[in-house]
């Protein structure tokens, strides 16, 4: 209910200087990805996952963390501060 997941296999990419196989994860979300120390444990997490299910070294993958706001969020013709 809380995690939207959307995968674009196919687009070219370039990661440090190399058109290699390579995967870019973004994770935005309203109170889970605010601090260097939250960011720590999931990027951990998710490099364990996608190493395994992607099959890349850890160097082929980037995360990048976007902290937002409840009314940054439209959800049921509102914005998340008022549900």
């Amino acid at each position: 209910q809380r995690v939207n997941v959307t995968v674009r296999s196919g687009l070219p990419m370039v990661l440090s200087g190399s058109a290699e196989p390579c995967a870019q994860l973004v994770v935005s979300s309203i109170g889970v990805v605010d601090t260097a120390e939250q960011n720590q444990r999931h990027s951990a997490r998710f490099f364990d996952v996608l190493t395994a299910q992607l099959g890349l070294g850890p160097e082929r993958i980037i995360i990048r963390f976007y902290p937002l706001e409840p009314w940054q969020i439209g959800k049921n013709r509102t914005v998340v501060t008022f549900l």
